[in-house]
C-alpha cells in the first residue's frame, strides 16, 4: 500500500483519511511504527487540534487506537465505550469530530472476543451495564446462522455477533443523526466499519458497508 505523505487539511478527502488508518495497521502489524518525538508535537498542538478521523471503539485495553493505526497526538478522536454502542452522548460527540474539528471520517471499530458482546449474548444484567448490553441484543438476534451454542463459550459466534454490532452501529449513527448524516450526503465526510483481531493485531475494514463520497459518485455514473 502506497503512504499518503504530508497532506494538508484541506486537502485530505474521506478516502485519503481512510487510507492512512489502513497504512497505520500495516506500520503497526509489521512493527514499523513511526518515530515520534511526543514532547514535540505536545508544543505544536498546543494551540489547536485537527483530528481527521473520529474512532468510535471498545474501552477494552488490547484496543487502542492510536496504538493500533499507528497516529500520534493530534490525528485522531477517540471515542471509547463498552461495545463500541452509539448513544446521545457518543452521537454528540462524533458530531462535534465532523462538524465543529472537521474530521473527515468516523470509524466504527468492534474487535473479537469482545467481553461487552459476551455479555450480550447471555443476557448478563448488572447494574447500569444491562442498559448498555440491551442495545447490542439485536445484533445477537440477527445473527441467525449459529445455530449451537449461541453463549459466550462459542467464541465464533461472539465475533460474529460483534461484527454485526460494528455494522449496526454505522446504520444507526447515520440514521440517529441528522448532522452526520447531512456531512455524509453532501460529500463531506464518510463513515466506515471495522474489527480489530485481537490476536493478531490485524484491522479487517468493512467496506461494502463503507459510505464514502466515492461510492455515492460511481452509483451517479
Amino acid at each position: 500500500m502506497k503512504e499518503h505523505k504530508n497532506l494538508t487539511p484541506a486537502a485530505l478527502t474521506p478516502e485519503l483519511a481512510l487510507d492512512l488508518l489502513k497504512e497505520g495497521n500495516e506500520r503497526f502489524l509489521n512493527n514499523l511504527s513511526k518515530n515520534r518525538n511526543h514532547l514535540e508535537i505536545v508544543n505544536e498542538t498546543k494551540d489547536g487540534q485537527k483530528p481527521f478521523a473520529a474512532i468510535l471503539s471498545c474501552m477494552d485495553s488490547r484496543t487502542a487506537a492510536e496504538l493500533i493505526f499507528d497516529q500520534g497526538l493530534g490525528d485522531i478522536f477517540s471515542i471509547r465505550i463498552a461495545g463500541n454502542i452509539a448513544n446521545e452522548d457518543i452521537l454528540g460527540s462524533l458530531e462535534y469530530a465532523v462538524a465543529a474539528a472537521g474530521s473527515k471520517l468516523i470509524l466504527v471499530l468492534g474487535h473479537t472476543g469482545c467481553g461487552a458482546v459476551k455479555g450480550a449474548c447471555d443476557n448478563v444484567e448488572l447494574g447500569n451495564l444491562t442498559g448498555l448490553l440491551k442495545k447490542i441484543s439485536p445484533s445477537v438476534e440477527e445473527e441467525t446462522s449459529t445455530q449451537g451454542d449461541r453463549s459466550s463459550n462459542n467464541i465464533d459466534f461472539v465475533n460474529a455477533v460483534a461484527t454485526i454490532n460494528v455494522k449496526n452501529t454505522v446504520k444507526e449513527i447515520v440514521a440517529k443523526s441528522d448532522t452526520i448524516r447531512g456531512l455524509i450526503e453532501n460529500g463531506t465526510i464518510g463513515i466506515a466499519a471495522a474489527m480489530y483481531d485481537v490476536a493478531t493485531g490485524a484491522v479487517t475494514f468493512h467496506d461494502k458497508e463503507a459510505i464514502m463520497p466515492s461510492k455515492k459518485q460511481e452509483a451517479v455514473a
